[in-house]
């Protein structure tokens, strides 16, 4: 997905603090940033100042980057069409006839794709780009010395289209974090990866802008974190999951999308920043999953007409439109109308910006917020929450099956996903001996949505069924392993 209006991409290097696992010993700098309570979580993140060289020479950050940057190659089942939903449907081909062939097309093979990583570990993890890899069957990552390997995926994080792969070796060179708050506008930088598959591809560019939100990531739970750094890099298809690295080699961002309305670079790319990238590498490796933090307001960016209809002094800071209840931000005492100014003494003067800022933290941490009530300006403490509104920290669920009204209800594997292009569901067997025996759905159903409300996973269909007693039944919404849709109404179960 390597394109705004068109497409999407990203890039690393780590001496990751808190997990010796990944990396042998060795002495290391001293960090400035060591003691700031923004990267307490993420892995030492370097001192990013450096002295430009006489003459601005790329040539040593090109050499220590390039080779531990990886072409990371995909391979995925062929999707079920709408002809094969025909040929496979018995009433269909019984209506039609068994040579039936009006939207019959060639047997298909595997689809195979390609994108960049970035080796953050010698002993084998790579970051790349979630949309690099999603729903892949078959990952393989090949090496700047031509080395092959076959790649594990640790975990994903599609809010901020991360993603961890592990390769089994030793000794790997890989790039170091750095710190990309202290990253300027105007600065140089040079991206790395793979475009057009074109192996070790090093571009120079400058910093264009930051906490920049393009809207590639908007997902229905409005979940997405958008804060890029924008530069004029050239950044193509391929480049996705490839590092964006200052003239010290240190990498400052993952090269993720452009902008674009052919798909091709037209002048500007954006990278997700390693304060951001950091912070999520190190909850995949400890919990599996992004352990993403919420201040639960909901808010709208300062502008002059704002200012206008609100009788505003200034047009610093965000707006609280209104705050979930029960909220951190709510219990922190915030209330609708104040303008939020700075989380933990950083300035927050867009909605991206704010995220970046709450994003950095677990669920249970506290941040310092500031804010502007009337004329008064007012700091709080705000105790963190995820999703679920507590401050717990959210551990992996483990997909297994779910017994409910005699029925059974399984996870899908990464081929079935792949093949019917789905990002997740629940399998229904057993209807026979079951409750749902006179609803006409059959076996190996696949239940992606009931009423309104997305099914990832079986647990799911036992929770949204429950609450939709309540209102004397549901629309349950699916697709059967040859690629058929269907709809069935579910009365209250007996």
């Amino acid at each position: 997905m390597l394109g705004l209006m068109a497409s999407a991409v990203l890039g690393g290097s780590v001496a990751v603090g808190g997990y010796k696992l990944l990396e042998p010993e060795r002495s290391t700098e001293p960090q400035s940033v060591a003691s700031d309570p923004n990267v307490r979580y993420t892995s030492a993140l370097r001192n990013s100042t450096y002295n430009v060289p006489e003459g601005l020479n790329f040539v040593a950050a090109a050499s220590a980057v390039t080779p531990a940057v990886v072409h990371v190659m995909t391979e995925y089942a062929p999707k079920v069409a709408q002809n094969d939903a025909i040929r496979m449907d018995p009433f269909l081909r019984q209506f039609f006839g068994d040579d039936f062939n009006g939207y019959h097309s060639p047997q298909r093979g595997p689809q195979v794709g390609s994108g960049s990583g970035v080796i953050i570990a010698a002993n084998g993890y790579i970051v790349t780009n979630n949309h690099v890899i999603d729903k892949a069957d078959k990952i393989e990552v090949v090496l700047d010395d031509k080395r092959k390997y076959s790649a594990k995926l640790v975990g994903t994080d599609p809010t901020t289209d991360l993603a961890l792969l592990k390769v089994e070796a030793d000794n790997l060179p890989y790039v170091r974090y750095g710190n990309s708050d202290q990253v300027k506008v105007g600065e140089w930088v040079l991206a790395v990866g793979n475009p057009f598959n074109l192996n070790s591809t090093v571009t120079a560019g400058i910093i264009s802008a930051k906490g920049r939100n393009i809207n590639i990531l908007s997902r229905e739970d409005r979940m997405g974190i958008e804060s890029f750094l924008q530069t004029d890099a050239v950044v193509n298809p391929g480049n996705s999951g490839g590092a964006l690295v200052n003239l010290n080699g240190d990498l400052i961002g993952i090269n993720s999308a452009i902008a674009s309305r052919t798909g091709s670079f037209e002048g500007y790319s954006f990278a997700v920043p390693s304060s951001i990238v950091s912070k999520v590498i190190d909850d995949l490796l400890k919990y599996k999953v992004v352990q993403r933090a919420l201040l639960g307001v909901n808010i709208r960016e300062v502008d002059a007409t704002l200012a206008s209809e609100k009788q505003l002094k200034s047009l610093d800071g965000v707006y609280v439109v209104g705050l979930s209840k029960g909220s951190a931000a709510a219990d922190a005492g915030l209330r609708e109308g104040d303008i939020i100014t700075e989380i933990n003494g950083v300035k927050v003067n867009t909605s991206s910006q704010l995220q970046e800022q709450v994003a950095r933290f677990r669920p249970g941490d506290k941040i310092k917020v500031t804010y502007v009530r009337g004329d008064d300006r007012k700091t709080t403490n705000a105790t963190l929450r995820n999703s679920a509104g507590t401050t717990d920290i959210v551990r992996e669920e483990t997909a297994a099956t779910v017994e409910y009204e005699g029925a059974k209800f399984s996870p899908l594997s990464r081929q079935e996903m792949s093949r019917l292009d789905l990002e997740g569901g629940a399998k229904i067997s057993g209807v026979r001996g079951s409750n749902f025996r006179e609803t006409g759905i059959g076996d190996g159903f696949i239940i992606t949505r009931i009423d309104k409300n997305k099914v990832s996973k079986p647990q799911d269909v036992k929770r949204f069924l429950e609450a939709a007693k309540e209102n004397q039944g549901a629309l349950v919404e699916g697709v059967y392993p040859d690629g058929r849709k269907a709809y069935y109404p579910i009365g209250q179960a007996e």
